[in-house]
């Protein structure tokens, strides 16, 4: 029965490390602004077999390096066919990042990444094929943040995605 307790403890204390450690942001495409994106793209209505848009588009040419916008180790690395290639990084505050769409990837899965590790490039893979190349952001959370649930399509939804735009606009 101790030995129950001592990995409760473990398990527990790894997550409340996992949010002590400090989460700060930064605009993952290279050389984008706040003019690089649309500010009401998040949580946008009809957006194909999506319903809501869960992300923000950030417009750059393709081929622009696209950077982790924070630190952390990355899980998956893939190609879909909504989302083209892409790469999710476990980050900070056990927030996962998900950047879609990529020209190419330029990370392995289970690397540890830093703001100033270059994951991929700006493409238009995936499902926006025919739109101009951007980047897919999207900032996801495995532990339910309640308080967001509203009244919106899919809006139960919300207490698993955060506004990208509220973190960059910082």
């Amino acid at each position: 029965m101790k030995w129950i307790k001592r990995i409760i403890i473990v398990v527990l204390s790894i997550i409340l490390i996992g949010f002590i450690i400090p989460q700060k942001l930064k605009m993952p495409v290279v050389g984008a602004d706040s003019n690089s994106y649309n500010h009401n793209t998040f949580w946008h209505e009809g957006w194909g077999s999506s319903v809501v848009h869960k992300g923000v588009d950030v417009f750059a040419k393709k081929g622009t390096s696209v950077h982790s916008s924070t630190k952390g180790i990355v899980l998956a690395t893939s190609e879909g066919n909504k989302s083209g290639k892409f790469v999710l990084i476990l980050g900070p505050k056990w927030r996962i990042h998900y950047y879609a769409h990529l020209d190419e990837i330029k990370t392995k899965r289970f690397a540890f990444v830093n703001q100033d590790t270059e994951i991929g490039t700006v493409g238009n893979t995936g499902n926006a094929a025919n739109t101009p190349a951007h980047l897919h952001y999207a900032i996801a959370t495995p532990i339910p943040y309640t308080w967001r649930i509203d009244n919106a399509p899919l809006g139960w939804q919300k207490m698993f995605y955060l506004n990208p735009i509220d973190y960059l606009s910082k």
